[in-house]
């Protein structure tokens, strides 16, 4: 099959409202001539297909893991070369796609992880770009979901983010927050129980619509029960 036709059966099975549906067409896919295609697709207009693209490739790197994992080192490098400024573009849905893999691989969480959490680091490889912070608080938001403890520790880290001016990066850092725990996290928590700021959440191969406050909440139920 040509590149062309290859991606234009991606973008195909990308469309379909039900990704859970399509996963094991991705998991089929020769890894290494599927990348290019889905990482072009991670700029698709379609929201929809964009965020089905970030799950896909997250499908298409832990199968790709499984057979080769040199090979998918190499992917992993390839993303980081585009969050990093000599790549000449700005990574969208690049950080996404990181999370994702790595959510989705127990060997790549356990070598990519850190340096995934060093885009939000002042010290490590800040992203200045709020959008891109997003994108990576997306992404330890879905790491923190399965693999939690590769992120122990790293609560002091989102504090700041509780208090950010954008509404999604507070409503994803209390998410994050939730999952893996921090004991001085409660105040702040607590104080966007009336945040109302809506916020647009991938989440379950699903677009949703939350509140910051929602997230909050569900964060604060989660570390009560840890701690109960």
């Amino acid at each position: 099959m040509s590149m062309r036709r290859l991606k234009w059966e991606i973008q195909r099975q990308l469309a379909r409202p039900d990704f859970k549906a399509v996963i094991p067409y991705f998991e089929a896919l020769p890894g290494r001539k599927a990348v290019n295609p889905l990482l072009s697709l991670l700029l698709h207009p379609d929201e929809r297909i964009r965020w089905h693209a970030v799950s896909a490739f997250g499908v298409v790197t832990a199968a790709l893991a499984d057979s080769d994992m040199e090979s998918a080192r190499i992917v992993m490098r390839r993303l980081m070369w585009h969050l990093n400024d000599e790549s000449g573009g700005i990574g969208w849905g690049v950080p996404e796609a990181m999370g994702e893999s790595l959510a989705r691989h127990p060997g790549l969480a356990d070598e990519f992880s850190k340096i995934l959490l060093s885009y939000i680091l002042p010290g490590g490889n800040f992203l200045e770009h709020e959008a891109l912070q997003c994108g990576v608080l997306w992404g330890l938001r879905r790491l923190a979901g399965s693999r939690p403890n590769h992120l122990a520790g790293s609560g002091s880290s989102l504090m700041p983010f509780l208090k950010s001016a954008v509404p999604l990066q507070r409503g994803l850092a209390a998410a994050i927050i939730g999952c893996i725990g921090h004991p001085e996290a409660g105040v702040l928590l607590n104080g966007l129980m009336d945040d109302c700021s809506p916020v647009r959440i991938y989440c379950r191969c699903q677009i949703q619509r939350r509140t910051v406050a929602a997230l909050a909440a569900s964060a604060l139920e989660k570390l009560e029960h840890s701690s109960g």
